[in-house]
């Protein structure tokens, strides 16, 4: 049996960057820069769009034009 292939990889060079070792991935290695400290959660990241903004309305009509397609799939696909 094998051992699997231990190396570690990053670029130390970069703030907030830190080595991660990696056991069995192969050569495909990847590093991460952090600004938060290894215990701390990641931060949140804004976001482009979501549909929780969006007014109960326009949700509520979105269902209903999504459900509208699906149901004319269905019966398209019936005949």
């Amino acid at each position: 049996m094998t051992q699997p292939a231990i190396h570690s990889h990053g670029h130390p060079d970069l703030p907030g960057a830190h080595l991660h070792g990696v056991s069995g991935h192969g050569a495909s290695g990847h590093s991460h820069v952090h600004s938060h400290g290894p215990a701390a959660p990641h931060p949140a990241q804004p976001a482009v769009w979501s549909i929780l903004r969006m007014p109960v309305t326009t949700r509520l009509g979105a269902a209903l034009a999504a459900s509208a397609v699906l149901w004319v799939i269905v019966w398209l696909a019936m005949r």
